[in-house]
Order: structure tokens, then sequence, then C-alpha cells
């Protein structure tokens, strides 16, 4: 008989207020956001101290957590202002800080103690003595790099008493613990002070230069080789493994993306919480079910593969040549009221569709059901053929329960 001795929190990313409630509203038990300084995602929708404090007292009332991220790779003056800002965040009530520079570390334990401190994978984590190191700093956890192996983490969970968490689903940095300079070099933007291009990410073509100035292209076609590519890795997933995840000990189990839709992150939490849900009320008897990967495949993006958590990847982990089609799903709105007695939906229109489409309505537990739009009214209660415009209100029937924050999707 398999006995679970913890049950592991599920992470979600908070990119923005929005996403942030709708995380925890699909199951999160944690979520992890940006500030407006110190942290590795610029262009997120990064939280001032009066959304944190409406986050936190959302999370809170919800049972859940709130950690932030302030991950950056300080150059001088960089540091300028942390002190206040660990103060500010600890008194907002903000359950832990992510930090992977040890200047910024020291502030924090200086300027604002009792605020817990996770150390970020940038700091690249991949073994016990590391983790012992920073659990005698006073470190509460460690976000391990995605470079660790699953051999590698239940080692870790034998010899040192520290929280581990891990990623288990989300894009993959080409570079080690995601330490990159290569946005740097081609578009003058830091990507460890939260600059990143994501050049890894553009499609490239393969040129001989046997003379300064000279371009001779390698390949077929007067451009290069045929199939553009990039240097980008797949994304990791490991929802098909999970079992092995919780056995090994890790108490986190995050999911990336900060600045992916509140479509992304409701499908991806509300998958990941029905199985660890699952797998821990009754291990022996856990089944993975086709209908939870179908379910990650709605919303995926690139390949799916387990990282470095069995193996070192391949080429075939690689975003090299034609890439496998992934059916395509659009987010086409969000359910604000409903009435039974009536059946008459609200809808917050996010994308255009119409009378004629097949949509899909799913909400927190997987639930699912699909219909064909058969009529609908707008805001006045005017019969429409589409929903065309941004974030407009709009009315049917629909024949089956639904609740308020429900998504809507429709196959591309």
């Amino acid at each position: 008989m398999r006995t679970i001795t913890k049950k592991p929190e599920v992470l979600a990313p908070g990119g923005t207020l929005e996403k942030l409630k709708t995380a925890i509203h699909y199951g999160a038990d944690a979520v992890y956001i940006g500030g407006e300084a110190y942290g590795l995602r610029s262009r997120a929708g990064n939280f001032d101290f009066e959304e944190m404090a409406e986050a936190v007292a959302f999370a809170h009332s919800h049972g859940s957590k709130v950690y932030v991220a302030a991950n950056m790779v300080t150059h001088e003056g960089n540091e300028e202002g942390a002190g206040e800002f660990f103060r500010t965040i600890r008194d907002i009530g903000i359950d832990a800080v992510l930090i992977s520079d040890p200047a910024l570390m020291e502030i924090a334990v200086t300027d604002a103690p009792g605020l817990p401190i996770h150390l970020s994978t940038q700091a690249s984590a991949t073994n016990y003595k590391t983790l012992n190191f920073w659990a005698s700093e006073g470190l509460e956890r460690v976000v391990l790099a995605r470079e660790v192996s699953m051999a590698e983490i239940q080692e870790m969970n034998e010899k040192t008493d520290v929280e581990i968490e891990a990623f288990v689903h989300g894009a993959m940095c080409i570079s080690y613990s995601g330490r990159c300079v290569l946005s740097n070099h081609m578009s003058n933007r830091d990507a460890n002070r939260g600059g990143c291009a994501q050049s890894c990410r553009w499609k490239y073509g393969l040129f001989d230069m046997p003379l300064l100035g000279q371009q001779n292209p390698v390949g077929a076609g007067e451009e290069g080789i045929e199939e553009k590519f990039s240097m980008s890795a797949v994304d990791l997933s490991m929802l098909e493994h999970l079992p092995d995840l919780i056995e090994s000990g890790v108490d986190s189990l995050k999911i990336e993306g900060r600045m992916k839709s509140i479509h992304y992150v409701s499908t991806v939490v509300n998958v990941y919480r029905k199985a660890v849900d699952a797998y821990c009320a009754d291990p022996d008897h856990y089944e993975l079910k086709q209908e939870w990967v179908d379910e990650l495949w709605k919303v995926a993006q690139r390949e799916l593969a387990t990282g470095f958590f069995y193996k070192d990847p391949t080429e075939d982990e690689q975003l090299f040549g034609q890439r496998r089609k992934i059916p395509r799903y659009g987010f086409i709105g969000q359910v604000l009221d409903y009435d039974p007695e009536t059946q008459m939906a609200t809808i917050q229109q996010r994308n255009n569709f119409g009378v004629g489409d097949e949509i899909e309505f799913y909400g927190p537990g997987l639930r699912h059901n699909k219909k064909t739009v058969e009529a609908m009214w707008n805001e006045d209660d005017e019969a429409i053929d589409r929903a065309p415009n941004a974030m407009m209100i709009v009315k049917m029937k629909v024949p089956f329960a639904i609740e308020r924050f429900d998504m809507i999707r429709k196959k591309k």
C-alpha cells in the first residue's frame, strides 16, 4: 500500500490580479506574482502595493498563499529601495519572497525580518548540499533548477529538511536555470534584470559567411534552409508522472506562465488540481485519465516533454523543423451570471464568436459541457448573429448548469 506523507502545493502564476483570482478559483493553493521592481518579468502585469494588498486579502480568504518574485540579478544601484520594498510587502501580508541574489537576501533579512525567503530557480540549486547551505542561511524553501533529475530530487528529500519546489508545467528556457544573455546581445535587453526578448524563440535561417559581408545560403532555396528554426525547447509537462513527483517528496508543484492568459491558467491549474487530489486521495487506485491529458493540449503552444526529470534532453526536445499539429482552441468568453430558472447566461466576450459555432463551457473540477450557439442577444436584448466587439456583454440560453466565472472556448 502506498502512503502519501504530504500533499504537495499546487502553485500557479498570477501575472495580473485577474489571473491570480482565476488561478485560485480553479484550485491553486498558492500563486506567485511580481512587484514593480526587482523581478524578471518587466512586461508582465506586475502588482503595485495596493494590488498586492487586494491579492493577499483575496488569496487568504480562500485559504491560498501569495509569493512575490524578486529574483533579478542586481548590478550596482539596482538594490536601491529594496529594504523599503521588502518591509512593505511583509506588512501587506505576502507569504514569501523569491530571491536569487545574495545582496537582496541580505537586505530582506536585515530590513524586513520575519519575511520568509524562498530561493529562486535562478540560483541553480541542483544538489542536497546546496539546499542544506541555503537552509542554514535561514531560507524556508528552495526552487530547484529545471536541470535537476527525479533521482536527484529523491536524494535531496532524504538528506535535507528544507522545502522543495519544482517546476512541473510550462515553458523551458534554453539556457541553464534561465540565466541567459542572448537577449542582451541581440536586443540590448537584460534577461537577468527582467528584459528577456525571448531571442531563442525567433525564427532563424542558416548562412555560410566565407568573407566579411558575404552570405551564402546553406541548403536549398535563395533564403537558405527551407525550414526556419529556433533555438528554443519544447514545453515541460509532468502530468503523466505526478505520482513520481509526489512520492519523491516535492512540497510544491510549480506551473510556469505569468504572461499566459486566464484561459491557460484556468485550464492547467484545473487539471493539476484534479490529478493531485485524485492521487493523494487513493494512490493505490490512481489512474491517469485521458481527459486530463486532452485538456492540457487545448492550451498547449508547443510540444510537451519531461525536461531533465528522466534523461538529458536531446534534439527531440528542441523545436527544430516542422511541428506537430496541435489542436487550437480560442478563449471566447467568461460567464458573468446564470439564471437556472430562465437558463439565461450573461457572458463577457473575449474573442469573436457567433450563431452556428460549437462552444465549450468549463469550470473548476473539470466540469465540461458543449452546445451550438442557436441564438444570442446583446446588452439591450437585441438579437445578434455575432459578438465581434471586445469585452461586449452577450446573452444566450444555456440548457445545463453553469456558474459565474466559468470559461468558454471554441475550437479554431
